[in-house]
């Protein structure tokens, strides 16, 4: 079973929340945090901006998800460094349950970016440029994972992701089930192994 449902291509309106530095306390307080579940979580996403007041939940007019164009947008458009700050899964967990499956920005947290990876949410690099030229379109995006394209309109940008978060991305993959991929390779080094070491093998006592 898939650790999560594949994402090989992600289409949709794209969400502009073209801020630098947002943290992963500003993806999901940690006022919002009640349990250690992966669900429960996507009334906290951005609940900072999201709405008037700490702790309510009625919504700022003012914050892009609120706006009826992009309230259940599966792409968000971000800025530099997003997903900076403390190593919380939950930020991730909190975007995937709201309906996120890809965040393009100039470049991620690198925890944030593996967390992302590990939970079914594409995290595609872009220029700022281009991720400008993305929201102007006014157009639906489309994410080929397997194309390494984004396309919204008559734009379309590359974008580069190493073999395994594709891989993984693609399949619906977590890290063990990639190494379960390579299951026979690593059977046939253990009998080689303990035909060349086989003082190191302790053997089951009867």
């Amino acid at each position: 079973m898939s650790a999560f449902p594949p994402v090989p291509r992600v289409s949709g309106v794209a969400a502009p929340l073209l801020r630098a530095n947002v943290d992963t306390d500003a993806i999901i307080p940690s006022r919002e945090i009640k349990g250690v579940g992966k669900t429960g979580l996507a009334e906290g996403l951005f609940a900072g901006w999201r709405y008037l007041q700490p702790g309510s939940r009625e919504p700022d007019p003012d914050f892009v998800l609120n706006d009826p164009a992009f309230a259940a947008a599966p792409i968000l458009l971000a800025g530099e460094n997003f997903g900076c700050g403390s190593s919380r899964e939950h930020a991730v967990w909190a975007l995937h349950e709201y309906g996120v499956r890809a965040v393009i920005a100039p470049s991620f947290a690198p925890i944030f970016r593996g967390n992302c990876v590990t939970n079914g949410i594409i995290p595609v690099v872009l220029d700022a440029p281009a991720i400008l030229a993305l929201a102007a379109t006014g157009n639906p995006v489309t994410i080929d994972l397997l194309a390494r394209t984004v396309t919204s309109g008559d734009v379309t940008a590359p974008f580069a992701i190493d073999a395994e978060a594709s891989a993984m991305l693609a399949q619906g993959l977590d890290a063990i089930d990639l190494t379960l991929q390579h299951v026979d390779a690593i059977s046939a080094f253990h009998t080689a192994d303990r035909t060349a070491r086989p003082w190191i093998y302790l053997e089951p006592q009867s």
